[in-house]
């Protein structure tokens, strides 16, 4: 069984990037998938193409000191791949990246054109015919 707040197999990481929602931004890439846990659990993909080993954990240590600085809403599995320019930037706009990302995932959807009152097209169409 995983410690609390990691995801750690590879099937784990699969199924978020399969099913999760992406989130672009400018120093990383963040995957959102809901679980049926109460707690957030957190995944970094810091790979070889971002640099050497000591490059890596510096990538990996920031992104977790974001997630612990900045705690998303329990209940999800994220999945964060750093981008090289992670490393260049300061932890203040790192910070607002992050929380910018959160804030796209928890956004409500819009409702679609013309059920915001709650009437359906078909039935605003036929408005006072039924009358």
């Amino acid at each position: 069984m995983n410690g609390p707040g990691r995801l750690r197999r590879r099937t784990e990481f699969q199924r978020v990037y399969e099913h999760g929602v992406r989130s672009s931004g400018r120093y990383s890439t963040i995957f959102f998938l809901p679980n049926s846990l109460e707690i957030t659990r957190l995944g970094i993909a810091a790979t070889r193409k971002l640099g050497d080993a000591v490059v890596r954990n510096r990538a990996k240590r920031l992104v977790r000191e974001l997630f612990r600085r900045n705690p998303a809403t329990p209940g999800f599995d994220i999945v964060v791949i750093p981008k090289a320019d992670l490393l260049k930037a300061s932890f203040a706009s790192l910070e607002a990246d992050y929380r910018s990302h959160l804030a796209r995932r928890t956004r409500p959807v819009r409702p679609p054109r013309g059920a915001a009152d709650g009437v359906r097209r078909e039935d605003a169409a036929a408005g006072d015919s039924r009358l």
